[in-house]
């Protein structure tokens, strides 16, 4: 007697691989939708703040910088100074650290096949804040002004691949031990950090606190070269690993079953989740609910294949911090309130409705 097994189909079963003209439909429009937006976004946050730019003369900036003799430069003499040297700098680490925590998110919650899955489970914000407490409060500067966002960035990847580490047993992995793992290490790592804070003097907790909120402020044009590389190496990766993703959200049997390495593609994964998250984390600091939310939102408008996923999600990253930042920065006139807090505000009372409503209409998650 000969037993068949319908998922030896798995590769060409998988969510993205026989999309509906419906569905490619709803992805372009989405994705044209978010690119609008976005350009929008840039051009109105780049003219907006204590120096209010028109969106005329920001674009007729923008078209004299690229070599086109049109539109109206900015007439404040401080203008297009401010412009280059501010605004367009931090409003492009917005769309960066956007972009990268959103594809985070998506890659973390194809992994481990949960939809509340985050980059902050393997410990890679806590263990970034931890190493950032330590340079700030032993005032360490062998790397210069780069210091802080160095130990940031190193710390955000020990931390990960500690977690994954410590959770393999005999050459294999398991999603709960991940977890927990990431529980432990979560816990050891906020300690460290509530010691730093408690043999910090006044100016290194205030530090501390506010780069724990998340800020863009002081976003420089060298900042963005350094992070812009690494997200974009993550995001090429986290598209190139997609199918995989999509033939794991079958279950690791059946992912075996079709030739596909288990371990390698969550190592992979993991990986990429720390390099996109300590990229964002080391330069704007912990910015809650970006990585949960956006691919949840994604994935109700295009489905969980994660070939429109995760670029979708890192297009909404981009304009859904970009957005956040503009809030931070013009919502009270003395001071720039932090990113994170922003996030969390929208992100908390969001996420609490989807949680309704997926209790409502599905039942909840299993």
């Amino acid at each position: 007697m000969t037993l068949t097994t319908p998922r030896a189909k798995a590769p060409t079963d998988a969510p993205t691989a026989h999309l509906p003209k419906a569905g490619v439909a709803r992805s372009s429009a989405l994705f044209l939708v978010l690119l609008i937006a976005g350009a929008v976004l840039a051009v109105v946050a780049a003219g907006r703040g204590q120096l209010d730019i028109p969106a005329g003369e920001v674009l007729g900036s923008i078209l004299h910088r690229i070599g086109i003799d049109a539109g109206t430069m900015p007439t404040h003499p401080q203008g297009d100074a401010a412009l280059w040297q501010v605004r367009f700098p931090r409003v492009a680490m917005a769309m960066v650290v956007g972009a990268a925590l959103a594809a985070a998110g998506a890659l973390m919650q194809g992994v481990f096949g949960n939809p509340l899955a985050e980059p902050a489970v393997v410990g890679v914000s806590v263990g970034a804040a931890f190493a950032a407490a330590i340079v700030i409060v032993y005032q360490l500067s062998f790397a210069g002004e780069w210091t802080i966002a160095l130990f940031a960035f190193v710390g955000g990847l020990v931390t990960t691949l500690l977690v994954y580490f410590m959770s393999r047993a005999d050459g294999r992995t398991e999603v709960v031990t991940l977890v927990l793992t990431g529980i432990a290490i979560n816990a050891v790592c906020s300690a460290g950090l509530a010691f730093m804070l408690f043999i910090g003097d006044t100016q290194a907790r205030e530090e501390i606190v506010f780069w724990q909120l998340g800020s863009l402020n002081g976003t420089r044009w060298q900042y963005v070269w350094v992070a812009a590389p690494i997200a974009a190496v993550g995001l090429l990766g986290a598209v190139i690993l997609s199918r995989k993703l999509d033939i794991l959200s079958l279950g690791d049997r059946a992912a075996r079953h079709v030739g596909v390495d288990v371990e390698r593609t969550r190592l992979t994964a993991i990986v990429l989740v720390a390099l996109l998250t300590a990229a964002g984390v080391a330069f704007a600091g912990i910015i809650a609910f970006v990585g949960l939310v956006v691919p949840h939102v994604v994935r109700m408008i295009v489905g969980p294949g994660h070939r429109v996923l995760v670029p979708a999600s890192a297009l909404m990253g981009a304009v859904l911090l970009l957005g956040a930042d503009l809030v931070a920065r013009t919502a009270m006139d003395t001071a720039d309130l932090p990113i994170g807090m922003i996030t969390s505000l929208v992100g908390g009372p969001f996420f609490f409705w989807l949680l309704r409503r997926t209790r409502r209409t599905a039942g909840g998650w299993s």
